[in-house]
């Protein structure tokens, strides 16, 4: 009787392990890339083959699980559409079922990007209730990855795709979200948007060892202690627990806002982010795909432990990133911030400056507006003249005809007040009666600022003419 009983185990067991496993990512209600060949992968008993039927065009695909029992398929996909399904057969058979074909972006960053549609505990999200109460879209998929910061890299990825209602979004990343809604409405085609945020997490943390070498700064050797105790701010550690996983499922891009932790490293933040787009791409394969991301918004630091780091120059370093990249493009959000919480709540804002960035450069949508930016300074005796790129609409100030946002400084590097701001065309003229030999010029370079320098509706980031 014992030995039936092992024998019976001993049969289960191996069934259990035979069947088909795939990554929680790969799922019911999943979006796949259109018109791409995309990557599944799972785990059965090694040398077993699979079988892999997909009813869009009745194909099928094969593969054999290599020793570690992983197989690896590629899928021609086709036009956006759907409902389909995709079945697994390798003696255990079973079905995902609802899956749609249309776009992928990979949404991630710390804590802003993380901020669920319901916000934190006494930081709502503005106009959350009303759009909980018409979020509905069956086009509109999401799946939001857990929390897990690793020493080794992970197969998988907690978490399960929902279609768009008012429970899954409220659960759901609110600056992803909007950006999604603004894809679904433009391009009439389903949008997968998968998340994999994680609080307080620092740029390092989403990063593989071997690209921070260039980093000196960066702790280097890491252990499980350190990913103990550093969680989400540990080098390495959400790469290996949220984006290995991830890494190889087809995608039309990644959004990004994080920046906050690296406040007191601003100093090689640009290189920083620069290397890991390009780990990013790197591993995924699929050339220089496009990365859109946040400036952070303005926020007094100075009832942090970071007193002593002025904002400006983080901000500074993100812009900076736009000339080092290709396929990269920042969104400005110099007129969201709220002076004591470092989480605003106008993440519908945040979400659609992103759309804009995603619908105008990958999309090709003609009509939307731009985000100029500082391009160069004139002296013409006590007067600063300001030019400004990607300004074709003319730069203004929000609130009528002048700023206080703007300083100047002589040779002594000394900043004082401007006295006089106006703008003409796409030029800002600034007067300080302080200065007579005006040397540089600075524009909202302070921690916390209400950005008042528009073009075309959108904030121009905060500037600096000097490099002191």
């Amino acid at each position: 009787m014992r030995k039936l009983c092992c024998a019976i185990i001993a049969l289960v067991g191996f069934t259990a392990h035979a069947k088909v496993r795939l990554p929680q990512f790969f799922g019911d209600n999943m979006v796949l890339q259109q018109q791409t060949e995309c990557n599944i992968w799972g785990w059965t008993e090694p040398g077993r083959k699979v079988v892999v039927n997909t009813s869009w065009d009745k194909s099928t695909h094969t593969a054999t699980a290599r020793k570690d029992g992983r197989f690896d398929v590629k899928v021609p996909t086709p036009g956006a559409g759907g409902p389909y399904n995709i079945s697994f057969r390798d003696g255990d058979d079973f079905t995902l079922s609802n899956v749609m074909i249309g776009e992928v972006w990979i949404c991630s960053g710390q804590s802003n990007m993380e901020m669920l549609m319901k916000g934190y505990k006494a930081q709502p999200v503005e106009g959350a209730v009303e759009e909980l109460l018409c979020c509905k879209d069956d086009g509109l998929r999401l799946f939001y990855g857990k929390r897990i910061a690793s020493l080794e890299p992970q197969q998988d990825l907690g978490g399960s795709w929902q279609e768009a209602h008012t429970a899954s979004v409220r659960e759901f990343s609110a600056t992803a979200y909007f950006f999604g809604k603004a894809l679904r409405k433009m391009l009439g085609v389903p949008v997968g948007l998968i998340c994999t945020a994680f609080g307080g997490s620092a740029c390092e943390a989403w990063m593989k060892a071997d690209w921070l070498k260039a980093f000196p700064k960066v702790q280097q050797t890491i252990t499980e202690e350190d990913v103990r105790k550093l969680q989400q701010r540990c080098p390495t550690a959400l790469y290996n627990g949220q984006l290995s996983p991830l890494v190889g499922y087809g995608i039309r891009g990644a959004i990004w806002y994080q920046g906050e932790d690296n406040v007191p490293r601003y100093d090689f933040y640009a290189p920083l982010l620069s290397r890991m787009i390009q780990g990013w791409r790197d591993e995924w394969k699929q050339g220089d795909f496009p990365f859109y991301y946040c400036q952070i918004a303005p926020f007094d630091y100075s009832v942090t432990d970071w007193a002593l780091y002025n904002s400006a120059l983080l901000r500074e370093q993100q812009q900076q990133v736009e000339t080092m990249v290709e396929n990269c493009r920042m969104a400005v959000l110099l007129d969201t911030g709220i002076k004591d919480v470092i989480h605003p709540r106008k993440k519908r804002i945040a979400g659609e400056r992103l759309a804009i960035l995603a619908l105008a450069n990958t999309y090709g949508v003609k009509g939307l507006p731009d985000f100029a930016k500082y391009k160069e300074v004139e002296f013409r005796n006590d007067t600063a003249v300001i030019a400004f790129d990607r300004s074709k609409e003319w730069v203004y100030f929000e609130n009528g005809g002048t700023s206080a946002n703007f300083e100047v400084a002589g040779s002594d590097k000394v900043f004082h007040p401007a006295s006089k701001v106006w703008v003409n065309r796409n030029r800002v003229y600034v007067i300080c009666n302080d200065v007579r030999q005006p040397a540089a010029v600075r524009y909202a370079w302070r921690d916390w600022v209400v950005g008042d320098l528009m073009h075309d509706g959108l904030p121009v980031s905060s500037f600096r003419t000097d490099n002191w």
